[in-house]
């Protein structure tokens, strides 16, 4: 991932292993998903290499994490591509890697979680999570009802630049984004939890802290300072009280925060009474509702 303020640009990724995947299909059926689910986390992670990133006469070096992960900020020189290559590790045959720089700037930016916001996934119920993530693939997946037309709206009729941050792990971001295109969601940068799962823990995946969210949402705020922010998540994996937090140390930035109802029990929470009241959250049930209450706030005009 590269994406660019038209100051700087953040180049993310992580280095792993070779892998064998074939294209998904909408006819695949669960055997061949849990094939593919198979090979997806069969790779390894390639920790502590340096990688250099180069974009025009700019050039920086960086090593990978214990998970293979690399980041850095680089000066933008409005080049459209970044170069990724590996230095100083002969055993490994790399062949170096081209990315398109995403620039993004305007007013406005949608910041989505994925799971159980816009990709129905029941994260709160481990085996039907997991019985969905390794027999299902980017088109047999169902989004919400009405998601796409929702941030089609938000990203046409109001200009809003439109990002992803979710718990979910980096050997799903093909998925992901086969999902978003195939789905008619508009794409935007989608920034994950950079911990590797792999066949071992595979049934981890999504679960665990979820305080990587806010740390990232915390950078994007401070990357695009010229921005303010919608935020859309859900009541199943601790989004209102991480977008609770945010809100009180953005008031300004933050112009609304949408949270979908998954669990029936939380609806009548005090703590959720307290985030409507004075934080104006809105709790919704549907897309439907959420897109009634963005339309009487004008979040749909530029």
């Amino acid at each position: 991932m590269a994406i660019s303020n038209g100051k700087e640009v953040f180049v993310k990724g992580r280095v792993v292993t070779s892998k064998r995947q074939s294209l998904p299909k909408a006819r695949n059926n669960s055997l061949s998903n849990i094939l593919a689910a198979i090979r997806r986390y069969s790779v390894s992670s390639i920790a502590d290499v340096q990688v250099r990133i180069t974009t025009g006469e700019s050039q920086v070096e960086v090593p990978t994490d214990q998970d293979g992960v690399f980041e850095c900020l680089i000066d933008y020189c409005k080049e459209e591509r970044v170069q990724v290559e590996l230095v100083g590790k002969e055993d490994y045959q790399a062949v170096p890697v081209q990315k398109s720089i995403t620039r993004l700037g305007g007013k406005h930016g949608l910041i989505s979680d994925i799971d159980d916001t816009i990709l129905i996934s029941h994260a709160t119920e481990i085996g039907k999570k997991f019985w969905l993530s390794i027999s299902k693939n980017a088109y047999t997946r169902r989004p919400f009802p009405g998601v796409s037309e929702f941030y089609h709206n938000l990203k046409v009729e109001g200009a809003y630049e439109v990002f992803y941050v979710s718990s979910s792990d980096w050997s799903l971001f093909d998925l992901i984004e086969d999902f978003l295109e195939y789905r008619n969601i508009p794409k935007g940068p989608i920034l994950l939890k950079d911990k590797h799962i792999n066949l071992k823990n595979i049934w981890k995946s999504g679960g665990g802290s979820h305080h990587h969210k806010s740390e990232k949402i915390r950078f994007l705020l401070s990357f695009f300072p010229e921005m303010n922010f919608v935020l859309m998540g859900d009541s199943g994996q601790h989004d209102p009280e991480i977008y609770a937090e945010i809100k009180r140390e953005f008031p300004d930035r933050i112009r609304a925060v949408f949270i979908r109802e998954v669990r029936s029990k939380s609806t009548n929470l005090p703590e959720r009474d307290q985030m409507k009241d004075s934080l104006g959250f809105h709790f919704v049930k549907n897309t439907e509702e959420a897109i009634e209450i963005a339309q009487s706030l004008k979040l749909f005009q530029k």
